[in-house]
């Protein structure tokens, strides 16, 4: 298999995440995380939009919000807010929260959303970490589900740092990645409830030391249900079948820290892949990439629904 990187102009973010393609728009969205900052790659025009959310300083992820042209969700700090921006201005506008997590106890002051994403059903699913100090340490992390109408609960406590998230319709899977575990879990998923059980471990990135180990961070998966697993120490995404844990294709990139992927693009078969230029990495880290010739194709990812 032949496959091709290139970067996508103007597209440095020092810690590049949550990448999400919106097929209404032939757009990339993803966020810069230490900076509270969004931005857009417009496929058509081969061109990156920056924005700043005003008056915050993290954006953990972005996902539009169905039914509107102009509203996301991010995760900011221990908050999800609903922000307006039309995709070009140089800032984005808070419009209201829409929930907050872990307050009231000093344990989680040092926390923020990591990763977030929503089921097919348009629930959003989303994660905390403990950013200040060693994340190893502390397992103070959450993964929240938000539903429609604004019910939200705890789907997992005991997390490192909540990551990847993926699911498969077909087999009634959802995957989820919490970085500090080395690993990616496979759940049985009821798409009527929204309920994962069973957790099972499909995919581990364990190696003979500790300092060894690979850190899984971002995921998604394509329509034959294979998962891309990226590594943020190890220059590499994983292309892996879940049912078996063989890993069928390693992507290589110029970087080290890769943080997510995403299909997009008109026909769904373009990788698009996040990652960070953290702790003085030397460029082209933190370039977003976009990957052909991998003769695959993703799903259409949801919107949240409010």
């Amino acid at each position: 298999m032949s496959y091709k990187i290139e970067a996508l102009p103007n597209s440095y973010a020092e810690l590049g995440e949550g990448p999400h393609w919106d097929v209404a728009t032939q757009s990339l969205y993803y966020v810069d995380i230490p900076y509270g900052k969004i931005n857009r790659y417009d496929y058509n025009e081969n061109k990156v939009y920056k924005a700043q959310i005003e008056n915050e300083t993290l954006a953990g992820f972005i996902v539009p919000v169905e039914g509107a042209t102009d509203q996301f969700v991010v995760g900011a700090g221990r908050r999800v807010l609903v922000i307006t921006w039309d995709g070009v201005a140089p800032t984005a506008t808070v419009t209201k929260t829409l929930f907050e997590v872990q307050q009231g106890d000093d344990r989680f002051n040092d926390n923020r959303f990591n990763d977030g994403k929503c089921d097919p059903k348009g629930r959003l699913f989303a994660g905390t970490m403990k950013y200040v100090g060693d994340e190893f340490e502390h397992r103070y992390g959450e993964l929240y589900k938000y539903e429609k109408g604004g019910k939200v609960e705890v789907v997992k406590s005991d997390v490192g740092i909540s990551n990847g998230l993926a699911w498969n319709e077909k087999t009634k899977k959802f995957y989820y990645i919490d970085t500090t575990d080395y690993e990616v879990k496979e759940y049985d998923y009821d798409f009527a409830l929204g309920k994962a059980s069973n957790p099972k471990v499909v995919f581990n990135l364990r190696k003979t030391s500790p300092k060894d180990h690979l850190l899984p961070d971002g995921m998604t998966i394509d329509a034959d249900g294979n998962i891309y697993v990226a590594t943020f120490n190890g220059h590499t995404i994983y292309k892996v079948n879940p049912s078996t844990g063989k890993v069928l294709l390693e992507i290589k990139f110029p970087c080290k820290q890769i943080t997510s992927a995403a299909f997009g693009g008109p026909n769904l078969d373009i990788l698009y892949v996040t990652t960070s230029s953290r702790n003085n990495e030397p460029e082209p880290a933190g370039t977003t990439y976009k990957v052909t010739g991998l003769g695959a194709k993703g799903l259409p990812m949801a919107k949240v629904q409010l």
